[in-house]
């Protein structure tokens, strides 16, 4: 009987155990939050709506224009909440107002009453609030509720008045951006009393290159009582068209009752007005005027996209991760539903079925390793980014290293958009005209660079004359790293060459890839600005930025993606370790990162890893070629500590430019990093110590064999950063790299952590 009772109570005990409600686990898309950073933040980066890679990012605006514009956290105010926060390109902003009419929205510094207060709205700050794919906030002058959300082309937004009164939605095309827009003439007619349509014509005169045309199709849910607006000076009341040029802007009014929303959904097309109603119609009619239904819809977009990866590991590091990962998808869809799309020569082109093409910031060192992310997670994405490449060559006669808008840019220099290309195809990602892609890789590095009509530059512009001396002369370009970035897209174009049997090809530009050191001071071992003549610069200072893009000659003497082995060897091992080990030790104290310095590098400052600016993201990474593995191990765990927040006032200490700075630690906190992005058929990815205890990556079976690749760590402590041991399925590893095949085909590799260095592991 005593056994029995024993068994009875033991069973009861399990019972209750298992009856008692567990924590529920938290999904991937929870973890995100859209304020981290956004008290340091550029124009595209900021707690918008949107959906991956959607062109609308709809959401607040409360600066003046300028570099830097848009949204600031610690601001307690909103001038009104735009749709289009893309590099260098705004779009049709709408604000709610129940204050006396004005038509400036007045100083965001400046107090809210007085002449100069406008229609912009104090916000209660505790009611701010903000998810993927929705933003909310209370607006304290405007006496209403304001929330939002989107679809890939379309805005959907919800006032809730708590006041009965007289009320105006203001739509403005005309108003503070990063890169301040011109209206060159525009149109905003009412259709009814519930549909407002129209076009802004748009030129952004600090590019010079960038133009565009934003129609839009905007219905209410209720009617409006009467509309008026203002062309710059000229204010107009109980009017049906506003035509005109420069401050344009468009208002309707209502009487609200207390409680009572206004919705309005918003269709925008870059393409024509059809455009837009077909993109409104096509993505928001099914939902009616149920918001709630579209801001779960847009969540759970997120959110397949996130559960790609799912992680095991400390709270705190979730969050970092799952916000830097969607920080990495930041960029734009710019075609139509119905595959239409409106190429930089202003003309409108058709997409195959089922493709997009796609733009954002430029592809500035996104091999360091924005591309990795697309290429392991989303292949469909990186086939896309080729296919928009393909399409721009086949229109234009040239791929494009920052297709904002689809327009050529001016941006970098450099055409970086060809290590993604050959990425791709190396890892297998080919639903495209192979072909054509040689075509347009090769053209790219022989024929040369010019500024085309109507849109901006393409292609390498100085080729001529690297081609002719082997490097590009500082007298000339006054950009002393166009010779590594041209040699770097050399080696690139050369393995491609290589894996479509072109031996001749092959052979010249990996010759020519070598062009690196042309540009190498063997007597003080450092990259050094060279004139046409062949003489070094005589008053050369290692940390002036003068004559680098957006760096110095510290950080460039490292930045040779394809052959580290190559500066290891020239400059020496142990003056190698020595300069990185120095700059890492200097740079601790300041996050790897310096910010304040980042606008200002014709200065000359003592500053060395940078974390804030691509140049030298791969610098943790640089001892695993030279016999220091443990180290990369160290600083790239004290950059993911460090440099990486998750407040709005620290998130990347620099310059995020959509999706790079997050994409680094997404891979580095798993562990991975690929030094030349992947262009090479055997390509090898870097190691160091993961994050996290677990880390599960999900592969796309219509591209890899594989059905997932698991990570796993033994012993995973914030002190427990140093490799002691590792397997690779099952089998010893005893090098600090694996093949980008390893992952591919799916399996488990596993890791042995402690806090002292192993310097028997992980040689080359």
């Amino acid at each position: 009987m005593k056994i029995i009772y024993f068994i009875f109570c033991f069973g009861l005990i399990n019972l209750a155990a298992s009856a008692t409600p567990s924590k529920p686990s938290k999904h991937p898309v929870e973890y995100v939050d859209v304020f981290t950073g956004t008290s340091n933040s550029r124009w595209m980066l900021g707690p918008y709506a949107s959906v991956p890679y959607g062109m609308v990012e709809l959401g607040p605006d409360n600066q003046a224009s300028g570099w830097m514009g848009g949204y600031e956290y610690s601001i307690m105010n909103v001038s009104g909440f735009s749709h289009i926060h893309a590099w260098t390109m705004s779009g049709l902003r709408i604000m709610p107002a129940m204050q006396d009419f004005t038509k400036t929205d007045g100083s965001p510094d400046r107090p809210y009453r007085g002449a100069s207060a406008g229609y912009h709205s104090r916000i209660e700050k505790s009611t701010e609030k903000a998810s993927p794919g929705y933003y909310s906030c209370f607006l304290y002058d405007a006496h209403c509720k304001a929330e939002m959300t989107a679809t890939t082309r379309c805005g959907f937004h919800k006032y809730t008045f708590d006041k009965a009164g007289e009320a105006r939605i203001i739509l403005s095309l005309l108003f503070p951006a990063e890169d301040q827009a011109v209206i060159r003439d525009a149109k905003i007619s009412k259709v009814s009393d519930s549909l407002i349509e129209g076009y802004a014509n748009t030129i952004v005169p600090a590019t010079k290159n960038q133009e565009y045309i934003l129609y839009f199709s905007i219905q209410f849910s209720k009617p409006f009582k009467s509309m008026g607006g203002w062309i710059n000076d000229s204010i107009v009341d109980n009017t049906s068209q506003i035509v005109g040029a420069g401050d344009v802007a468009a208002f309707v009014n209502y009487s609200t009752k207390v409680g009572e929303p206004v919705m309005i959904k918003v269709g925008l097309s870059l393409v024509d007005l059809d455009g837009a109603r077909n993109n409104l119609k096509s993505e928001l009619d099914n939902y009616g005027w149920d918001f709630e239904k579209v801001v779960l819809a847009t969540k759970n977009k997120w959110n397949d996209l996130l559960s790609k990866i799912k992680v095991d590991g400390r709270e705190a590091d979730k969050k970092k991760f799952y916000t830097n990962l969607y920080r990495s998808f930041a960029k734009q869809t710019w075609n139509d539903v119905d595959g239409r799309y409106c190429d930089p020569f202003e003309n409108i082109q058709q997409l195959p079925k089922g493709q997009d093409i796609y733009g954002g910031d430029a592809f500035w060192n996104t091999y360091w390793n924005f591309n990795t992310i697309l290429s392991l997670i989303t292949p469909n994405i990186m086939n896309n980014w080729v296919t928009t490449q393909l399409e721009l060559f086949k229109h234009t006669g040239w791929t494009n290293n920052g297709p904002t808008g689809l327009e050529h840019t001016r941006v970098m220099g450099v055409t970086h958009e060809i290590a993604l290309m050959v990425a791709a195809y190396q890892k297998g990602i080919r639903n495209y005209d192979v072909s054509l892609l040689w075509e347009a890789v090769r053209h790219n590095a022989t024929e040369q660079g010019k500024k085309l009509d109507k849109t901006g530059n393409a292609g390498m512009e100085f080729l001529n004359i690297y081609d002719k001396l082997g490097y590009v002369p500082y007298d000339v370009s006054r950009r002393s790293s166009r010779t590594l970035d041209y040699s770097f897209t050399d080696f690139c174009t050369a393995q491609l060459a290589k894996a479509l049997g072109k031996a001749d090809d092959y052979t010249f530009f990996l010759r020519r890839s070598n062009n690196w050191k042309n540009q190498f001071n063997t007597d003080v071992k450092w990259q050094m600005p060279r004139d046409s003549k062949g003489s070094w610069k005589t008053d050369n200072n290692i940390f002036s930025g003068e004559l680098w893009s957006e760096g110095n000659a510290w950080q460039y003497s490292f930045y040779v993606p394809h052959d580290i082995p190559g500066v290891v060897q020239l400059m020496g091992k142990d003056l190698f370790n020595q300069r990185l080990e120095e700059g890492f030790e200097k740079s601790e104290q300041f996050m790897f990162a310096a910010p304040a310095l980042d606008r200002m590098q014709s200065k000359i400052f003592e500053y060395y890893i940078n974390h804030g600016n691509e140049v030298n993201m791969q610098a943790a990474y640089l001892f695993n070629f030279s016999g220091k593995p443990w180290l990369t191990q160290k600083y790239s765990r004290a950059i993911m500590n460090s440099y990486y927040g998750d407040t709005p006032y620290h998130g990347w200490e620099g310059d995020e430019d959509e999706g790079q700075m997050g994409g680094w630690f997404v891979i580095s906190s798993m562990g991975l990093f690929e030094m030349n992005g992947g262009v090479i058929d055997s390509s090898k990815v870097e190691l160091t110590a993961p994050l996290f205890r677990k880390i599960t990556i999900s592969l796309d079976p219509n591209y890899y064999q594989g059905k997932e690749f698991v990570i796993t760590t033994e012993n995973n402590t914030p002190e427990n950063i140093y490799i002691q041991s590792a397997t690779l399925n099952g089998k010893p590893l005893n090098k600090s790299w694996i093949y980008f095949t390893d992952i591919v085909k799916g399996g488990t590799l596993n890791y042995v952590l402690g806090n002292k260095p192993n310097p028997e592991w992980g040689g080359r």
